[in-house]
C-alpha cells in the first residue's frame, strides 16, 4: 500500500423534513440498449458468484469456494469482474503499460508474477508488513473482506514476503488486480492495477561480503540517461528518512538508493518518450519541455530510506510511484535475512491515462469496440502506441440526495463508543453496487449542523453518464430511487 490511506467517519442525527431529488440536466434524451460496461441488472459471472440470500454462508471465487461470516462486505459487481484482469488482456492498455514497464527489468534479473490469486489472508496483506492494528487500511469502510481473515488484496505487496521467501530471482516484479473501497469519480475505481517491484542482494552471495561494492558494480551496469534529475536532499537523514541503523551502514543504504533510483529513473524515461511519441503522431506539431523528474522524501510503513518520484509533464509535477530501500524485518520474516535491496510500487492505471490520455477510469473496463480496437496490435509492436481518441462524451444527469445522519452516530452528536458511523465509503458502494460504472462522480456538495439540535445533514450530488449511449429520464430516476431507498435500509439515513 504505497499510498498511506486514511479514513473519516461521519455521525447521523435527525428528523424527517422535505424530500430534496432534484433533475439538474435539460432532459433532453434519447432511448439506447446498453449502459456503461455492463446492463443495470448485471450478474456476477460464473467464475465469481454468491448465494442470493442475505445471510451467505460461502462465496465462491475464481472456482474456489470460500466460507462468509458478518465481515463479508464484497458486493456482486465487484465478484463479477475479479476474473477480468486486465493486465493479462493482450492489447488492452493496462496490459501494454505492464509490457512497457517489464521492458526496462530484463529476465533473468528479474522474474515477473503476473498470476497471484486476489483472495489472500489479512496475514499476508497487513501483518506480514507491519501494519498496526488499527491501521485504517484494515477497516470494513476501506477494505472488502470474505471473511475475518480473508480479503481481497488492496496492494500487491501482500504477496511480497511468500516472493523473498521463494528467493527466485534476484529481482521480481509482480502485477496483479488490486481492490479498495474508494470514492466514485474519473480518476478512482474500486479494482485496478498494481505493479510492485524489487531488487535484493544475498550478503553471502557477494565477494567478501561487501554489498555496498556489489551493488556499485551494478549501477554501474546499468544503463544512463540524459533527463534532468532534482535530487538535493542526502540518502537518508537521521529525523525525516531514517537509515536503518540495526541492520545497514550508511554505505549499503547509500549504494542501494542508489541503483533504485537510476533503476526508476530509466524507467520514466521510457514511459514518457513513448507517451511523447505517441503525442506526435496524434499532433505533428506538439511540443513538449524536456523531460525532468524530482525525488521527494516519503514514507512508508515497509521501507527506510522511502521516497516518491514525481515527473513533470505537460505542464505539471505528477507524482508516479513510491519506492525505499526494504525494512529488513520483512527479509528476516520472510525467511532470508542475509538479503537486502529496494522496492517500488506503481499504479498502472495512473501510468497508462497519461500514456494514452484516458480521461475517465471507467474506460479500462469497458468493451465497447470503438474503444478496444484502438489498441489492436500495439502489444506486438509498442512502437504503433497512440493516443486515445473519445469516440463521444454523452449528456449527463445529476441528481442530489441529501439526509440527516442518524442520531446514534458519533458525527451526529453521540460519542458513545459503541456509536455506529455513516462512512462515506459505503454509501460510495451502494451507488456503485446499484448503478455500477453508469456513474461518473458523487461529491460532497453541502455539509450542515444544525446550530441549535447539532444533528448533521449531508448532501451528495450523483452525476450519472455513460459512456456508451445516452440515458433516459426513467432509468436515471429508477435508479437513484433505489439509491435513495437502499440508503435508509442499509445506511440508517433519514432523507430530507
Amino acid at each position: 500500500m504505497w499510498a498511506t490511506r486514511f479514513t473519516a467517519a461521519y455521525g447521523c442525527v435527525g428528523r424527517r423534513t422535505a424530500i430534496i431529488f432534484r433533475d439538474l440536466t435539460d432532459g433532453s434524451v434519447t432511448r439506447g440498449v446498453r449502459i456503461g460496461c455492463r446492463s443495470l441488472s448485471s450478474a456476477p459471472s460464473s467464475a465469481a458468484t454468491t448465494e442470493s440470500s442475505a445471510d451467505k454462508k460461502s462465496v465462491q471465487i475464481n472456482g474456489k469456494n470460500y466460507q462468509t461470516d458478518s465481515w463479508f462486505n464484497t458486493p456482486s459487481h465487484i465478484l463479477a469482474n475479479v476474473p477480468r484482469r486486465l493486465h493479462l488482456q493482450k492489447d488492452h492498455p493496462v496490459y501494454i503499460t505492464r509490457q512497457i514497464i517489464e521492458s526496462v527489468f530484463p529476465a533473468p534479473t528479474y522474474k515477473y508474477h503476473n498470476t497471484f490469486d486476489p483472495v489472500v489472508t489479512a496475514y499476508q496483506n497487513f501483518d506480514s508488513l507491519g501494519f498496526p492494528e488499527d491501521h485504517p487500511g484494515r477497516a470494513k469502510s476501506d477494505t472488502y473482506y470474505i471473511n475475518e481473515g480473508t480479503l481481497l488484496r488492496t496492494h500487491t505487496s501482500a504477496h511480497q514476503a511468500e516472493t523473498f521467501r521463494a528467493n527466485l530471482s534476484p529481482g521480481y516484479l509482480i502485477s496483479a488486480d488490486v481492490y479498495r473501497r474508494d470514492e466514485v469519480d474519473r480518476s478512482h475505481y474500486p479494482i485496478f492495477h498494481q505493479m510492485e517491484g524489487a531488487r535484493s542482494w544475498d550478503r553471502a552471495s557477494v565477494p567478501n561480503e561487501d554489498i555496498a561494492v556489489a551493488v556499485w558494480s551494478d549501477v554501474e551496469q546499468l544503463p544512463t540517461h540524459d533527463m534532468k534529475v532534482d535530487d538535493p536532499n542526502p540518502p537518508f537523514h537521521a529525523d525525516r528518512n531514517p537509515l536503518q541503523t540495526d541492520h545497514h551502514s550508511a554505505a549499503e543504504a547509500e549504494a542501494i538508493g542508489a541503483h533504485l533510483k537510476r533503476s526508476l529513473e530509466l524507467m520514466v524515461v521510457e514511459i514518457f518518450t513513448r507517451a511523447k511519441a505517441a503525442a506526435k503522431r496524434a499532433d505533428p506539431d506538439f511540443v513538449d519541455d524536456p523531460l525532468q523528474v524530482r525525488w521527494v522524501e516519503a514514507y512508508f510503513p515497509f521501507t527506510s530510506p522511502s521516497w516518491e518520484l514525481e515527473v513533470y509533464y505537460g505542464g505539471n509535477w505528477l507524482e508516479v510511484l513510491g519506492c525505499g530501500v526494504v525494512k529488513q524485518d520483512l527479509y528476516i520474516n520472510a525467511g532470508v535475512p542475509n538479503q537486502l535491496g529496494w522496492a517500488f510500487g506503481i499504479g498502472l492505471e495512473r501510468i497508462a491515462m497519461l500514456l494514452f490520455q484516458i480521461t475517465d477510469i471507467r474506460l479500462f473496463w469497458s468493451q465497447d469496440k470503438r474503444f478496444l480496437r484502438q489498441f489492436h496490435g500495439v502489444s506486438d509492436n509498442l512502437d504503433s502506441l497512440k493516443r486515445f481518441v473519445p469516440f463521444s462524451k454523452y449528456p449527463g444527469c445529476a441528481k442530489d440526495v441529501s439526509f440527516w445522519l442518524k442520531c446514534t452516530s458519533a458525527a451526529g452528536g453521540n460519542v458513545k463508543p459503541n456509536a455506529h458511523n455513516f462512512h462515506e465509503n459505503d454509501f460510495m458502494e451502494i451507488v456503485r453496487n446499484l448503478a455500477g460504472d453508469v456513474v461518473e462522480d458523487v461529491k460532497l456538495v453541502d455539509d450542515f449542523t444544525h446550530p441549535k439540535t447539532g444533528r448533521k445533514s449531508l448532501c451528495y450530488r450523483v452525476n450519472y453518464r455513460s459512456l456508451e449511449r445516452t440515458l433516459t429520464n426513467f432509468e436515471v430516476n429508477d435508479l437513484h430511487e433505489k439509491v435513495r431507498n437502499t440508503m435508509v435500509e442499509q445506511l440508517g439515513v433519514e432523507l430530507r
